[in-house]
């Protein structure tokens, strides 16, 4: 029995792609929605295969992979994701990756993927292939700078809620209402996280978290 252990922050994409995979009789899926969870499993189970979404709250698939790598784990490590992700190539190749595989594709072209880097292959979308011919993927500069930053930002669970409220538009006051903590501690909380962020204000903290995939695009006002 193959067994693959997917790590994407979507239930219903983790869902629906573990009913497409394990139609195959060969293969078994562990769902699990956050990279925490996910190096608490695999630093105790053996997997044939891993499934990792590109960005993720808190810590992307890059770091996930060179935690996951840095255990001694040598499993093939599929990145999974909906994102374009030919900036991060490199990087991705650098940190342990072992093929590519978009969530639009249809079940047969997931399926091959996976055996195909079950068996030490690879499988290119032909758009990352063309950019190969190039000799090496070449990011803009901006995508390159934006690359550097979001593999060293780490946000905890806690500036994870807490970046959510504000995106609700909720004062300091309210937050530290909501978190029964000091409006002190809120304030101290936000000056940590715009330093990981690298950001001056509550807007581009918020704007940023979106970007990067720490908060869900969807959160809005109230």
């Amino acid at each position: 029995m193959i067994r693959i252990i997917l790590v994407d922050d979507h239930p219903s994409v983790g869902e629906g792609t573990k009913l497409m995979i394990e139609r195959e009789e060969d293969m078994v899926v562990t769902i699990v929605e956050s990279a925490g969870e996910a190096l608490e499993i695999i630093e105790k189970q053996d997997f044939d295969l891993m499934l990792f979404d590109l960005r993720m709250p808190g810590m992307n698939g890059i770091e996930l992979i060179k935690e996951v790598r840095t255990m001694g784990k040598n499993a093939p490590i599929v990145i999974y994701s909906g994102h374009d992700i030919g900036p991060y190539f490199n990087t991705l190749v650098e940190a342990g990756v072992s093929g590519f595989v978009s969530k639009t594709e249809p079940r047969h072209q997931l399926l091959t993927c996976i055996r195909c880097a079950l068996e030490g292959k690879v499988i290119l979308p032909q758009s990352l292939f063309n950019q190969l011919r190039r000799v090496e993927v070449q990011a803009p500069e901006a995508e390159a700078q934006e690359q550097e930053e979001m593999k060293d930002v780490s946000i905890n669970s806690k500036e994870q809620k807490i970046l959510k409220e504000v995106a609700k538009g909720k004062s300091n006051k309210e937050i530290a209402q909501d978190f029964y903590q000091s409006q002190r501690t809120i304030e101290y909380n936000l000056t940590e996280i715009f330093k990981k962020l690298n950001v001056k204000s509550r807007a581009e903290a918020v704007l940023k978290s979106k970007q990067w995939g720490i908060i869900a695009d969807d959160v809005e006002e109230e």
